[in-house]
């Protein structure tokens, strides 16, 4: 299936694809922030101290917020919850995702991926403007709603490559799939950058309120712009639609209700994008979860420095995300390289060179800078993958990308539960030769993923995908 796809061009970025692309990195900004705000607000939720501590840019720059604000900022509930019940509260999120991947993926390639993942990021809003009232309520009733809410983005998560195996001609791939993802990393980087103030300057409860808005108007532009597949969207013109239907023609992404599981489980290039998402979410969730600790411990900054540091590398993440997409098309528009090869590159970019960057690591301690920038590059190289096995399912698998994709994200965040754990323990026993373990063990972690996907990785849609397939099984 190495057919030269269509290089016709369907009216560029000015197109409507490229507006879904933009609602999408909406739509990932909104739930990364709503998914990271508890993280932030947590610090003003158990300190009584929050708000006699002020911070003197905090006040220089809301100085003439009325006093009515101020004072329902000092009355914010302090709540006394022990380092055990956050944890718990933190990890509840990942479980209720992990509860949802792969059955909101199976039936957003069967209903729909619009409603399945417009209702998910909903409610995920809607919870989100109700936890400051839940923690009043209890510690329980938190918990709960942040399960759920995790259940909720869980379906907003991996139904997107659904719509995209509609929208996106095999040329634009790694540009649309990287425009929208990328704002994960920059909803990273704006809620570290701002959660702390507005807590500081509103009170914390106004960071669950201000991110949960902006999920509901995300959810109005979702149900008005996104349809599923260009052929029902009233606003398409038909130059761009005869465009992308006759890229995609030769990519059956029709739904079926039945699933080749058995031929899935034999399929070495699927098993291949599998190890590639797990070696990838073992790095970058040690990197979210301790970020903060390790600039905090082995730097010695206060937290108001650490705060603005940890949420440098996001950005950087978001910029190599979209240039890695730029570049991906290129190189295949050009026909500079083969699909395949194009993949195995950006995977083995976004693999070899966070590991490179994290044996180094233990190395420059007594270097600010030189241990700043290669906290920075770590994420940023990192999301190179996203033009390599991140996508793969899209070129093996179009038919069952979302349902592929909520099984990939499970390994991912498989793997994110298994190095946080790994992490506090090796830096339990021993600060700076357990930092040392955690960084070689990654790198080691990612050079197995590497290896497998260079080995077994595949760009040619597999037999059991094929539309001839529909009447087995």
């Amino acid at each position: 299936m190495d057919e030269k796809p269509t290089t016709k061009k369907g009216s560029g970025f000015c197109s409507l694809r490229y507006t879904l692309a933009l609602v999408m990195h909406f739509s990932n900004f909104t739930m990364i922030t709503q998914r990271v705000s508890l993280s932030i607000a947590i610090i003003a939720m158990v300190n009584s101290t929050q708000h006699q501590d002020p911070a003197n840019a905090s006040i220089d720059l809301l100085s003439n917020l009325s006093r009515g604000i101020k004072d329902f900022s000092t009355r914010a509930a302090v709540y006394q919850w022990s380092t055990e019940t956050q944890g718990i509260i933190f990890s509840s999120i990942s479980y209720g995702i992990i509860l949802t991947l792969i059955p909101s993926g199976y039936l957003a390639g069967i209903l729909g991926a619009k409603q399945i993942l417009g209702a998910g990021l909903l409610i995920s809003s809607m919870l989100t403007l109700f936890t400051p009232l839940a923690a009043d309520c209890g510690v329980i009733l938190v918990i709960v709603i942040r399960t759920v809410q995790g259940m909720a983005q869980g379906m907003a998560w991996t139904g997107q490559f659904t719509i995209w195996a509609k929208w996106a001609p095999p040329l634009e791939r790694s540009k649309l799939t990287s425009i929208a993802g990328s704002g994960a990393a920059f909803g990273s980087f704006i809620i570290l950058c701002v959660g702390g103030l507005i807590s500081q300057a509103l009170g914390w409860p106004f960071i669950f309120y201000i991110f949960g808005s902006i999920g509901c108007v995300c959810c109005v532009l979702w149900f008005t712009v996104i349809y599923d597949d260009p052929m029902h969207h009233p606003c398409i013109s038909a130059r761009e639609k005869e465009h992308i239907t006759s890229s995609v023609a030769q990519q059956s992404s029709s739904p079926r209700r039945s699933i080749p599981i058995k031929a899935m489980v034999r399929c070495l290039p699927l098993w291949a994008i599998f190890m590639g998402f797990f070696s990838h979410f073992w790095l970058c969730t040690i990197i979210i979860t301790y970020l903060p600790t390790y600039i905090s411990t082995v730097l010695h900054v206060n937290i108001r420095d650490s705060g603005v540091l940890s949420s440098l590398p996001f950005i950087a993440a978001s910029s190599c995300t979209i240039l890695g997409g730029q570049m991906a098309d290129f190189l295949l528009s050009r026909n500079l390289l083969s699909l395949i090869a194009v993949r195995k590159l950006f995977s083995s970019l976004g693999l070899l060179l966070p590991s490179i960057c994290a044996v180094a690591l233990p190395f420059v301690t007594s270097s600010y800078i030189a241990t700043i920038a290669l906290l920075i590059l770590i994420p940023g190289t990192s999301n190179l993958c996203d033009s390599g096995f991140i996508i793969n399912t899209l070129d093996i698998a179009p038919r069952y990308v979302s349902f592929l994709m909520g099984i990939s994200r499970g390994f991912g965040l498989t793997a994110g539960i298994i190095s946080s754990t790994t992490t506090g323990f090796l830096i339990s026993q021993d600060s700076e030769s357990g930092w040392r373990n955690v960084f070689f063990l990654s790198a080691a972690v990612n050079m197995f993923g590497l290896i497998f996907y260079l080995i077994f990785g595949q760009a040619e849609i597999q037999n059991w995908a094929k539309e001839r397939t529909l009447t087995r099984l």
